[in-house]
């Protein structure tokens, strides 16, 4: 069994190594432009064209994130890029969840206790208790009910906040309430004080957090972006924020990355700003889900991960 292996920033030499010994009896190897030596299996991420272009006998394309619409869109331009029928995967959570609960509930909990207003007092020199958010007001709407957004609404269900959440499918997640289909999109913002956005990146999906969502939100209402920037129409944010619609920001993700220095968004009080880091792949988990799926395969049997083409996640 033949693994090739891509990926641009990552620690290539530890990944081979770690492969290998999880998958004793692979060979795994660096793919290099111009291999083109057999291969049952590819892992990457922003792969050149030709990496998978007319490779015969692949098995299963593996993409090295929770997001595929980097290679998707290479398929749009590409659509030979990947043979017919070759399966690809994504890492489903592999240490990723855990990541995104923590940052969500670190966000949601800093709102809620009211401590970006104790901030701006502290920068005003004030001294003055405020009263306290209600839970029962504090609605949380999370957008994309995958993976990654069922363990967020998991761990704030757990912190006894009202949770709902919005998919293209009806979600039994216990604890929230699920909305579906773009009928129930209204209903899913109407009350939500918080909004976190986990959608797949996808035609349908780009510029969905508009002036128009925005503005059937709850007043004075928060936005976490943990997805992708091209959910987010950025200057319906900035606008409802100047005008009291949204009281604060809480963005990871960009259109353009890294941030032009020249963004409104680096200057504006209401936004909170992180490069891109609410969660990134672990090696040692994403190896381990990677060589479990293989042998799976290898096995003939049912996995977990694979991605529609057609909907694109």
């Amino acid at each position: 069994m033949d693994i090739i292996f891509h990926h641009p920033t990552f620690d290539t030499e530890y990944w081979l190594n770690r492969l290998q010994q999880a998958l004793p009896q692979a060979r795994v190897r660096q793919w290099k432009q111009g291999d083109q030596q057999p291969a049952d299996y590819a892992l990457v991420w922003h792969p050149p064209v030709e990496m998978l272009s007319g490779r015969k006998g692949l098995k299963g394309v593996f993409a090295l994130g929770a997001g595929v619409d980097a290679i998707l869109s290479k398929l749009q331009a590409h659509p030979d890029m990947l043979p017919d029928g070759v399966p690809l995967f994504r890492l489903e959570d592999t240490g990723m969840g855990l990541q995104m609960q923590e940052y969500a509930v670190s966000q949601v909990l800093h709102w809620f206790r009211r401590f970006d207003d104790y901030q701006r007092q502290k920068q005003q020199g004030q001294w003055q208790p405020l009263e306290d958010y209600r839970r029962e007001d504090f609605t949380i709407g999370i957008l994309g009910a995958g993976v990654l957004g069922g363990k967020v609404a998991e761990s704030l269900v757990a912190w006894g906040f009202p949770v709902r959440c919005w998919s293209r499918s009806k979600k039994d997640l216990p604890g929230v309430q699920s909305f579906a289909g773009g009928e129930a999109l209204p209903d899913f913002l109407h009350g939500t004080r918080v909004l976190i956005n986990l959608l797949p990146n996808t035609p349908q999906t780009v510029g969905i957090i508009n002036r128009e969502l925005l503005g059937q939100l709850a007043k004075e209402a928060y936005v976490i972006n943990l997805a992708r920037g091209v959910h987010l129409v950025e200057a319906d944010l900035l606008a409802a924020l100047d005008s009291g619609q949204l009281k604060g920001a809480m963005l990871d993700v960009f259109s353009k990355e890294p941030l032009p220095e020249n963004s409104p968004l680096w200057a504006h009080p209401g936004v909170a700003i992180t490069p891109h880091v609410a969660a990134v792949t672990r090696p040692d988990e994403a190896i381990a889900y990677i060589a479990k799926t293989i042998t799976q395969l290898e096995n003939g049997e049912s996995v977990s991960g694979e991605v529609s083409l057609q909907h694109g996640y």
